[in-house]
């Protein structure tokens, strides 16, 4: 098995280097990351200048860009051979409900299913500097054994996250669904020492709804959530609906 390993949170990141090891332990492994943090840039696409890789250490590459970028030009130029698996994490903070459309680490699994490639997104969820990032990192080894021999549905990857515990306190995994957000925002709006004003987007509040099955459901009760993700967004149920208005 030959794995490819990003993030969003940068080629430095600790829970990468503890996903480059326990991956290391089942597979063949190249790191392709951004070289520094990428929190929250969704599926972005680097268009308008150029991409710059580092070959940092052996089978480690870092690139001046988003984690979509990491995946698209490991497997397209820096990558000797298609991957079997391409796995973004580990992640430092939860990735669960709406934010998987804002997040990085998803986005980077995303853009392997665009390429036929099986992907996984793995998550720790914590607020803080995350003590278990090997726990999950173990929890993402096993399941790519599971996926390189079972295999995705098409055009389906999965979203994982792993409560921040040890891994003798872990509780069995559960297939969930995405779960919603209750969400506030808010923005800083001050002005600078130069008198101009500036905003800075935030959040006022970061609770989401506790649903069962869905995947904050699970890991708030110290489960392991994995969420099977679709490319495809279209809302079915809505077509015949939205057929009944007889848009001109």
């Amino acid at each position: 098995m030959r794995i490819l390993i990003t993030n969003d949170d940068g080629v430095h990141a600790p829970g990468l280097a503890a996903l480059l090891k326990r991956v290391s332990e089942v597979a063949e492994v190249v790191v392709v990351a951004p070289d520094r943090e990428q929190s929250a840039v969704g599926h972005a696409l680097t268009l308008h200048h150029p991409l710059r890789a580092a070959h940092i250490s052996q089978n480690v590459f870092s690139v001046d860009g988003t984690p979509t970028d990491c995946v698209n030009l490991g497997i397209h130029s820096l990558l000797s051979f298609r991957p079997d698996l391409v796995i973004s994490g580990v992640n430092r903070g939860a990735n669960v409900g709406d934010d998987v459309t804002y997040s990085g680490t998803v986005a980077a699994a995303l853009e392997a299913t665009l390429m036929g490639i099986p992907a996984i997104a793995v998550s720790l969820v914590t607020q803080g500097a995350g003590d278990n990032f090997d726990a999950a990192a173990a929890c993402a080894a096993r399941l790519a054994l599971t996926v390189f021999e079972k295999g995705l549905p098409p055009d389906t990857f999965l979203n994982v996250n792993v409560p921040d515990l040890a891994a003798e306190h872990l509780k069995a995994p559960l297939i969930t669904s995405q779960g919603k957000r209750s969400y506030e925002g808010t923005i800083v709006d001050k002005v600078d020492p130069r008198g101009r004003n500036y905003y800075w987007i935030g959040t006022a509040d970061l609770s989401f709804r506790d649903i069962p099955g869905t995947d904050f459901h699970a890991v708030s009760r110290g489960h392991v959530s994995i969420t099977p993700l679709h490319i495809d967004l279209t809302n079915y149920a809505s077509i015949e609906m939205l057929k009944g208005w007889q848009v001109r």
